[in-house]
């Protein structure tokens, strides 16, 4: 199914809060303490989801970053959903902290896994080179642009003992950050890492596909996609979005919470943390996660409740997914 990144106006009600994110006291940097327990006291309880989501399906979600550009002035509050989508949305809007949101906690691993990798490579090319567990070769280092750099990490075979180095370094920083992970949930991560090593550069959203198709973009589709000016916004196509990033992570300001939109504990604690600190939401990027909600009037009146409690002004801003002909538009939205 095509899908298209359409951007909605959050036109909620202001909720007293300030529109100059100056004003706000949230703070630049967590410390590791401060970063855990934001994890274990906002985020719900794992649940289920059809899929396991290791990378986005969402070719088109850059078509929207120039008028988000527009719209948005850096410094502000970001919410999103899924992986490594969130990474480019972060590089381009630079808010000043990050909630992750999603509703299974393989997606919050999987985010712990990609901090520690943004923390342990200083560069983009030892970025791909840990996270596909292919050597970083020294045409990787003299590869010219992101395709290249590509073109020459798919010519690389996986090697298992990178792998294995890799993945220490990952559970040790866990350790040295005192994540207090369980066995199981290190054992996810393996899992996430290996997927990773197994499925390459040209995985896709459903792991590894033998035969990439137009519809279920590969890993390396999405990165070196672009805007509708052929712009790529990707938080791999500079090394400046890639050190964007990488600062955010190494400050704790990208949070990856366990959380159902729908829930009762995890947006409102978000909420009550940005209200707490004179902060709005600038951008909330949801998917299509409307489309799992709304079949539940229950869950529905709950998720609009949600979005009800969040402080925002009038330029705070949703990012959508739907079902489309592929034409991109812009709506105002509030909860209905």
């Amino acid at each position: 199914m095509k899908r298209i990144s359409v951007i909605l106006a959050l036109s909620l009600l202001l909720l007293g809060t300030p529109a100059q994110f100056a004003a706000d006291t949230l703070p630049t940097q967590l410390s590791d303490a401060e970063f855990w327990k934001m994890i274990e006291d906002f985020s719900e309880r794992d649940g289920e989801f059809p899929y396991e989501n290791f990378v986005s399906n969402e070719i088109r979600y850059q078509t929207v970053i120039p008028e988000l550009k527009r719209r948005i002035q850096p410094g502000g509050v970001y919410l999103g959903v899924a992986p490594e989508q969130n990474f480019t949305y972060a590089a381009v809007l630079q808010p000043k902290i990050s909630f992750i949101v999603d509703i299974r906690r393989q997606n919050m691993l999987e985010h712990l896994m990609y901090k520690a990798l943004f923390e342990m490579s200083p560069t983009r090319e030892d970025f791909v080179s840990n996270l596909f567990s292919r050597p970083r070769s020294a045409d990787l280092a003299k590869s010219s642009g992101l395709e290249g750099m590509f073109s020459e990490l798919e010519r690389l075979r996986p090697n298992r003992a990178l792998f294995d180095r890799t993945l220490k370094a990952i559970k040790d920083a866990v350790k040295a950050h005192q994540y207090p992970l369980s066995g199981n949930d290190l054992d996810r991560i393996t899992h996430i890492l290996d997927v990773f090593y197994q499925g390459g550069p040209q995985m896709d959203y459903r792991f590894a596909s033998a035969t990439p198709t137009q519809n279920v973009p590969s890993f390396v589709r999405l990165m070196t996609a672009s805007d509708n000016t052929g712009t790529n916004w990707n938080f791999l196509a500079t090394r400046a979005a890639y050190d964007r990033v990488r600062d955010m992570q190494q400050r704790n300001v990208i949070v990856p919470l366990v959380g159902d939109f729908a829930g009762r504990k995890t947006l409102r604690a978000i909420a009550s943390y940005l209200k707490a600190h004179g902060a709005v939401v600038s951008v909330f990027y949801i998917s299509n996660v409307e489309y799992y909600i709304q079949p539940d009037p229950a869950k529905w009146a709950s998720w609009q409740q949600n979005l009800g409690s969040l402080p925002v002004d009038d330029n705070s801003t949703f990012i959508r997914w739907v079902s489309s002909t592929g034409i991109s538009s812009l709506e105002p939205l509030k909860p209905h």
